[in-house]
């Protein structure tokens, strides 16, 4: 097993939650970064400039903007840059949105994918790192989810298309012996995070003067769980398995990475709730409105992180009330909220 030296990186989904603070830890450990976004408007592109900006201030950093169901730039960004490493960051995310408008999700998720594993292919690399996601195992009702599983009923297109993208990275490596490994994240949350996350929701609800939508019923005995980690815990997970370049036949590994310590939704909120009267020195407390469990969602993502652990020494260290703490200063600070 190698331990590559980063001398150039790709991350695709530069400009989104995971791949921003990714890249900035890149770089400030002196890689080179070729960032590739298509800086779509899913949500509030003003954001993804801000994490791109404070990217731009690194001589490391490359931005490419550029959508990867592009494959003629796709291979021209390996081409020009040939990168030693990839991550894989770019998808069309979410659950619920994959229910409305499921074109996209194909088109980015599974033909952008493709290309990049073409890439992958004709321009070869030490470590091809892609996301997969929690989505995959359904309503497995065995818990903590392990890598064994069986995860073949997704309840969502979306995560369908991770399915699909661990089973083509599965191919490329037995076929070309690329070396490949899927991370299969859990919820990540945290600053410059991303505003169609629960959390990120509720905040702009609460600010906006609006009630915010809890999707489980109203049943607080069977409430939802969320496996939720903070997103410099994932950074660091996966800083941990770039050098951990899967062999044997078939090149190709797959981790959870979660907290391996899931979270009621309503204790989620309450501490979310604590956060803000931290930060703005008083009270706060959302207005609830209880509606029915959405299609699509799981009732539970609960992750087993033991082998990451063993493979790479994986421990996530950020409590969730520390984690929301830091959640609550940026965004009271990033939206101007404190006076």
């Amino acid at each position: 097993m190698n331990n590559p030296n980063i001398s150039m990186c790709v991350v695709t989904g530069s400009a989104g939650f995971i791949g921003y603070h990714l890249s900035k830890r890149l770089l400030e450990q002196g890689a080179k970064v070729v960032g590739v976004d298509n800086l779509n408007d899913y949500y509030d592109v003003t954001l993804k400039e801000t994490r791109l900006n404070s990217l731009q201030i690194h001589n490391n950093f490359t931005f490419i903007h550029a959508d990867i169901s592009d494959k003629s730039k796709v291979e021209s960004i390996f081409a020009e840059y040939r990168p030693n490493v990839v991550v894989n960051l770019a998808a069309q995310a979410g659950v619920r949105y994959s229910i409305e408008n499921p074109d996209v999700y194909m088109q980015s998720n599974v033909i952008g994918f493709y290309n990049i594993l073409e890439a992958c292919r004709h321009y070869p690399v030490d470590h091809l790192i892609y996301a997969s996601s929690s989505s995959v195992y359904g309503a497995n009702k065995k818990v903590p989810f392990e890598e064994t599983d069986v995860v073949d009923h997704p309840i969502s297109l979306y995560a369908s298309t991770k399915k699909s993208n661990e089973l083509s990275a599965y191919t490329y490596s037995h076929l070309y012996g690329i070396p490949t490994t899927g991370l299969r994240f859990f919820t990540v949350y945290g600053p410059m995070g991303r505003p169609d996350m629960s959390y990120y929701i509720f905040a702009n609800k609460y600010f906006a003067g609006e009630p915010i939508q809890i999707y489980n019923n109203g049943d607080f005995e069977n409430d939802l769980y969320r496996d939720f980690i903070y997103i410099d815990d994932i950074v660091e997970g996966i800083m941990k398995v770039v050098p951990r370049i899967p062999s044997g036949n078939v090149p190709h590994d797959l981790f959870n990475i979660g907290n391996n310590n899931p979270q009621k939704l309503m204790d989620f909120i309450t501490l979310l709730e604590k956060a803000f009267s931290n930060t703005l020195g008083s009270h706060i407390e959302f207005i609830k409105v209880y509606q029915p469990v959405k299609p699509g969602d799981l009732p539970k993502t609960y992750a087993s992180t033991e082998r990451l652990h063993k493979a790479v020494g994986f421990q996530p260290k950020t409590s969730i009330e520390k984690g929301l703490q830091h959640f609550a200063d940026w965004y009271v600070d990033y939206h101007n909220l404190k006076t």
